[in-house]
């Protein structure tokens, strides 16, 4: 059974995935798994490939989404990334890595969607 955090998570990933298609880009994948780690959802924004990290917050009293992908996170995202696009023969693509914030209100509704186009730059 999943825990109220994984819950949660699963919920603000659906609000991105929506947030995103309305948008305008194309959802590929979601929830995609290898060695390296998750990534929540892997979109195409015209040619690019876009791989997007959402974070759900009811608050900030544990600091902002950008504030919690530390420099190892950012590295699992680069090289899951990486992974993806030889397991389907992307190599050579355009990507980015973005990031999507849901913040909630105190009632549990969505207060507000943020979109952080290359949330990570060098994660070297």
């Amino acid at each position: 059974m999943a825990s109220p955090k994984m819950r949660l998570g699963d919920w603000g990933e659906g609000v991105a995935r929506r947030f995103l298609t309305n948008a305008g880009y194309s959802v590929l994948d979601t929830k995609w798994r290898c060695r390296w780690g998750e990534v929540d959802i892997v979109a195409r924004q015209g040619q690019d490939l876009v791989f997007v990290e959402v974070r759900t917050r009811r608050g900030s009293q544990f600091g902002t989404p950008e504030e919690s992908i530390t420099s190892a996170k950012a590295r699992r995202l680069t090289a899951a990334a990486q992974h993806y696009m030889e397991a389907k023969g992307a190599a050579g693509v355009n990507w980015r890595i973005d990031l999507v914030s849901v913040l909630l209100d105190m009632r549990g509704r969505v207060k507000e969607v943020s979109h952080l186009e290359h949330a990570i730059e060098d994660p070297a």
